[in-house]
């Protein structure tokens, strides 16, 4: 993270989860009992932060949230090395994901609702799956019980988003194993405030096969990440192992809402 101080780095990332965890702004108090130091350090360090572009205050309130631009130097420094730190819990879920999708493993329509189901109830965001362009979605109610959405703020720009993600995954083929796509950086719905997560995998039935979520830029990044990652990897090698005589057309469909 070019031009922090470890500490400011730590700062951030500290604002980030902590927000993720309550949202509502982050304040001095709060991180001067994390890092034990005085408020007063602590927000020196959060004007650099902000001055810096990371972090703003919204409206008039004396704590700060995350910036698109910290959101992204934070993603950008979950390594490899770091998810070798995994989430608390993140085996257990992957375990419940496989036995989901295990149950319907010869049914491969079945198979890909219950890996999306999973990845709504684990993560609390909208869900989906495509396989060429076919897709599978769940959790539009997920995505808009969150505290950033409940006002009627940006509701189009994430219909535009949820309408527009098959065509659009489709036509660019984001290529790498796992991509993120931050605030103003999604590709379709810029000022929806959302975050794209998606893992791309490997299926019989089409080489543009993926899944993911789409929620709040306010995630927990890391946990999100890999079960999104996790969940694809489960889903490629459930398919791999369909039955050939089962009916494995895939069709389109919008899930019941829970």
């Amino acid at each position: 993270m070019r031009g922090m101080t470890e500490r400011q780095q730590a700062i951030l990332a500290a604002i980030i989860e902590q927000y993720a965890e309550i949202a509502a702004p982050v304040g001095s108090v709060t991180l001067a009992k994390l890092f034990g130091v005085s408020s007063a350090t602590i927000r020196s360090e959060m004007a650099k932060l902000e001055d810096m572009g990371f972090i703003k205050a919204p409206h008039t309130s004396a704590g700060r949230i995350p910036t698109d631009r910290g959101y992204r130097i934070y993603v950008n420094g979950i390594t490899n090395a770091q998810m070798s730190e995994l989430p608390s819990g993140i085996d257990r879920s992957t375990k419940a994901i496989a036995a989901h999708v295990q149950l319907n493993v010869y049914q491969s329509d079945r198979a890909i609702r219950s890996a999306v189901d999973s990845l709504v109830e684990l993560t609390g965001n909208l869900g989906f799956a495509t396989i060429g362009s076919e897709l599978y979605m769940n959790g539009i109610g997920r995505l808009f019980s969150q505290p950033e959405f409940l006002e009627g703020r940006h509701v189009q720009s994430v219909a535009n988003l949820i309408d527009n993600i098959e065509p659009w995954l489709r036509e660019a083929r984001p290529n790498e194993p796992l991509n993120v796509f931050i605030g103003s950086e999604n590709p379709i719905g810029k000022s929806s405030d959302t975050t794209l997560i998606i893992s791309k995998f490997r299926s019989p039935y089409s080489d543009r096969s993926y899944i993911g979520v789409i929620g709040p830029m306010r995630q927990r990044y890391r946990r999100t990440m890999e079960l999104v990652r996790r969940t694809g990897a489960v889903l490629e090698k459930s398919l791999q192992h369909s039955d050939d005589d089962a009916d494995d057309t895939v069709k389109i469909v919008q899930l019941p809402q829970k």
